[in-house]
Order: structure tokens, then C-alpha cells, then sequence
């Protein structure tokens, strides 16, 4: 709704060769099923002929809906949908707009290299679950692609309530830094048993979980020093070339929806919309090929960080994820320098 206010309200439409285009956003609820993204995916298609379509959110749900587009050949630009497999499955029209589960912990790892160079030894502990192993995957092979040992990588099932066992493991080990986890209640407990068992690293980076304002008010001061990936928040300062300032977005978000603060899933959101509307305007066509062969070229730079695929399979591969930290009880984008508003706290100190 946002984007759609700011095409139609802030820039005036979409210019396509002397022609104003306005957006009309046209959604349904999916009820998180798969069968509702079927249907509701070919009724946009073969009944209100939209034009361009966005994925529902959810990796799963996002699946559904590019394989019905697919089968019509219409372009959808994918936000909510971290895992690589879709862009695995041949489909020429799917646009990626966020960070791949493959690349989640990547940032970490760049963090660490930058500031500790004399750190050698990583840990990988996440949950049994797809997006957390992917996103384990991809960390093992970056670390190991950047000179760093790893010293430990496993699992433990996704709804585990004790994680002492593998703890006890990570601990033998005497890491530089421990990554992964996977969801909140396993990144809460996985923070809580570290301190009771005393499990010390320079560095935690734990999924999603840090992400959240409960994360602190679960865990209090022990959330301090502990970071987590995040696509997007409202303190990053990313310049821009494209589009409208963080600042502009946030604030105009916060006055149409009741001064709520946006999170990254709302950025998304907003930069899809925008991702399309700058491949719109560079193709001059609402033609699907044409606006498809712009996004070949396109590179930009966002609010939401830096936007461009790869050509032969849409999958983003520009926007990085940024770090966050607890600091003294705020969350602080540390990761990248380009967009960070503060210095990451490194090392951490023992519990």
C-alpha cells in the first residue's frame, strides 16, 4: 500500500512512453495455504488481469504462486521467499528482490574477517528445519571459502527445549565465533543455555531471533553484545540513487498505519514495488519479456540497500544482509559500513 501511494501520489505514476500508468494493487488473503495461493493466483491472472504479480510470503507459499505464473508466463517479483530452490526450477520470470537464505550469514562473516582478523575458528549450530539448514550451508562454505576453520556444524531438531547437549560440543571446541540457530524460541534458548553453561565466543550471530524486540525483553542484559542478520531496518543509512529516501519511507509508513514502525518485511514490500517500477520505466513497456530483459540490466540503489539480479536466473545478488547488534538495550545496525549507524561491540566479553 505504501509503494502504491508513493507511484501514484509522489511520483505521479509510471511514465511509459508519454503515458502516465497508476498503480492498482489487487490482493487476497492466501490463508497461508497452498491450495488458496493455486486459486487466488489464477483468478489474478485469468480474471483481473493484472499485470505483474508479487509472491505471497513464505518460501513454501512463494513456490506455489511462481509456479502458476509460470504456467501463464507472467513475471512476478519475489519478496518473503529466502530459498534458493525456487530459482533452481528453470523459471525465467521470477525476480528476486531479498538477500537468499544461502547468503543469510554471510554478512557475519565478512563482520568478523573485517574486525578480527586473528579470528580462525566458527561454530555453526542451527535448527533441523529447511531455511536454518540452508542458511547453515551457505555459512560452512563462505567460512571455508574465506580461510576460517569450522570447528563444529550440526543440528538439533526444530523443536528442541534443551539445547545443553550441543552446547556442551560447541564449548569443546573453543570457538572465535558461534552462528546460526534458527527461529526465536531456539535462538532465545540458545543464548540462555550459552550463558549457563558458560559457552564464551568473541561473536554470537544467531537467526532471526535477535531481530525481534522480545529478544531483549526475553533475555534482558544478556541480549547485549549478541547479533543477527536482518534484510532491512529502519536506523540503515544506504545511500540513495533511486527511489525515496529511509527516512521519506519510515516516517510516511509510521502516518498510514497508525505510528507503527516498519519492519524489514514491510521494506520488502516497498522495494519490490519499486524494483518493478524501475525496470518499467527503463523497458518503456508493460510488456512481460521487455520488462523481464530490463531487469537484466538494472543496478540500483535503494532505501532497502542495493537491488540487481543475475540475468540467467533472477536471483538477487547485490542486497546484503546488515548486521544488528544489542547495545545497552538497543538495536543498532552495525553491518554493512554503508549502512550501519554504529560500530559493532566486538569481541564480547565473557558471560
Amino acid at each position: 500500500m505504501a509503494w502504491q501511494y508513493y507511484v501514484n501520489n509522489v511520483t505521479n505514476g509510471i511514465m511509459v512512453n508519454g503515458t502516465r500508468y497508476y498503480v492498482q494493487l489487487v490482493y487476497y488473503d492466501d490463508q497461508s495455504s497452498n491450495t488458496q495461493v493455486t486459486a487466488l493466483y489464477e483468478r489474478l491472472i485469468t480474471q483481473d488481469k493484472v499485470d505483474f504479480l508479487f509472491t505471497p510470503y513464505s518460501s513454501g507459499l512463494g513456490f506455489t504462486a511462481a509456479t502458476v505464473a509460470a504456467s501463464h508466463g507472467k513475471l512476478i517479483v519475489a519478496t518473503g521467499v529466502a530459498s534458493d530452490t525456487i530459482w533452481k526450477q528453470g523459471y525465467t520470470n521470477v525476480i528476486g528482490t531479498i538477500t537468499p537464505a544461502s547468503k543469510y550469514l554471510v554478512s557475519t562473516i565478512d563482520l568478523l574477517k573485517t574486525y578480527d582478523p586473528t579470528a580462525k575458528n566458527i561454530a555453526i549450530v542451527y535448527s533441523d528445519d529447511i531455511f536454518s539448514a540452508m542458511c547453515a550451508a551457505g555459512a560452512k562454505n563462505y567460512s571455508l571459502q574465506n580461510g576460517f576453520n569450522v570447528v563444529y556444524y550440526g543440528k538439533y531438531p526444530s523443536t528442541a527445549t534443551d539445547l545443553s547437549s550441543v552446547l556442551t560440543s560447541v564449548k569443546a571446541t573453543n570457538p572465535d565465533a558461534i552462528i546460526g540457530g534458527g527461529h526465536f524460541a531456539d535462538g532465545v534458548l540458545l543464548i540462555k543455555q550459552a550463558k549457563q553453561l558458560n559457552v564464551n565466543a568473541k561473536l554470537f550471530s544467531i537467526l532471526v531471533a535477535t531481530d525481534e524486540p522480545a529478544f531483549y525483553q526475553s533475555l534482558g542484559s544478556d541480549a547485549n553484545y549478541i547479533m543477527g542478520p536482518s534484510q532491512w531496518e529502519p536506523d540503515v543509512n544506504y545511500p540513495v540513487s533511486y527511489g525515496p529516501s529511509n527516512q521519506w519511507f519510515v516516517s510516511t509508513y509510521m502516518k498510514m498505519f497508525n505510528n507503527e514502525t516498519p519492519t524489514y518485511h514491510s521494506a520488502e514490500g516497498f522495494a519490490a514495488g519499486l524494483y518493478l517500477q524501475a525496470a518499467i520505466e527503463k523497458a518503456q513497456s508493460l510488456d512481460t519479456a521487455k520488462v523481464r530483459a530490463a531487469f537484466n540490466t538494472l543496478s540500483l540503489n535503494t532505501f532497502f540497500g542495493p537491488l540487481q539480479i543475475d540475468p540467467a536466473t533472477g536471483i538477487q545478488v547485490a542486497h546484503q544482509m546488515v548486521i544488528i547488534q544489542w547495545q545497552n538495550g538497543v538495536k543498532r545496525t552495525v553491518w554493512p559500513p554503508s549502512a550501519a549507524v554504529a560500530n559493532p561491540l566486538y569481541p564480547k566479553p565473557p558471560w
